[in-house]
């Protein structure tokens, strides 16, 4: 966790300000995850960090789905990681080649893990999982970098699905810069 967070603020992923978030909701802090997944040094730590819950979760999976955009790296890193193959998991349909929601290969029954970046409300987590489950697959499980403690546990929890983070909000927070005029 002490190690997230570190590479979180050595790649000035971590800011602190006035931010909106893709929730509408507004908060003086922001991860931009997708800063910290191009660092190939993060990334790297991501991937390895997630295999451990993976493989101390005792679980096997035979997908693991990140949605587009910010997912499918983590997801592919993931999966060089573990071995275990992975989709991508579109928002929206796209009006020419396969127009498929999910790309990748997946098998009906497979269980599939489904990796975020960061968890705020869990809206765009649960799309992606009900477009998964209309596949008829198993989705029990989400991982992600961040769980900002916003009520996107509690929201996958209503839905079956467990939800295991990398660092919580609480975490990344504490020791955190005092406000300018503190």
């Amino acid at each position: 966790m002490n190690e997230m967070k570190k590479a979180l603020e050595d790649c000035e992923a971590l800011r602190y300000g006035d931010f909106t978030l893709a929730s509408g909701a507004r908060s003086d802090y922001y991860i931009d995850i997708k800063k910290a997944s191009t660092d190939p040094k993060v990334l790297y730590l991501i991937s390895q960090l997630m295999a451990e819950a993976v493989q101390s979760s005792g679980k096997r999976y035979d997908r693991i789905a990140g949605v587009v955009l910010g997912s499918v790296p983590l997801a592919a890193a993931l999966s060089l990681a573990t071995g275990i193959p992975y989709v991508m998991v579109r928002k929206e349909k796209k009006d020419h080649g396969t127009s498929k929601l999910i790309e990748g290969d997946l098998n009906e029954g497979d269980n599939v893990l489904v990796v975020e970046d960061v968890i705020t409300s869990a809206g765009s987590s649960i799309s992606a999982i009900n477009t998964l489950r209309s596949s008829n697959v198993i989705v029990e499980d989400i991982i992600s970098v961040i769980d900002r403690e916003s009520g996107g546990r509690e929201a996958l929890k209503d839905i079956g699905v467990t939800l295991t983070s990398l660092v919580k909000a609480s975490d990344l927070l504490k020791d955190r810069p005092a406000k300018d005029g503190a």
